[in-house]
């Protein structure tokens, strides 16, 4: 099943994280506090502006991106994915190697 969002809505697939702690305990991702780190994986068409025009969004499929942590509230459940949906906007920036 595919997700299309709409207007300047982004769906992101939040990256699992191992941490350790200082005294070598791996804490599994869902122990951990959750990361504010992504995958784009799907993108609208843009925000619309006032005068009609519509502007392209700055992100695109694969990025990686960084978000705050309350950013994405709303969460859909495919399958065994779990992903967000923001808007554009929440994106802090795109991580680039």
């Amino acid at each position: 099943m595919n997700i299309r969002p709409l207007h300047d809505r982004v769906v992101v697939r939040r990256s699992e994280e191992e941490t350790t702690t200082a005294s070598g305990i791996v804490l599994p991702g869902s122990a951990a506090e959750k990361p504010n780190r992504g995958e784009v994986v799907a993108v609208g068409p843009g925000r619309v502006l006032n005068n009609g025009e519509v502007q392209a969004p700055s992100v695109k499929v694969g990025d990686k991106v960084l978000f705050g942590q309350y950013a994405g509230s709303n969460t859909v459940k495919l399958g065994d994915d779990e992903l967000l949906i923001m808007q554009e906007s929440e994106i802090y920036g795109v991580l680039e190697d």
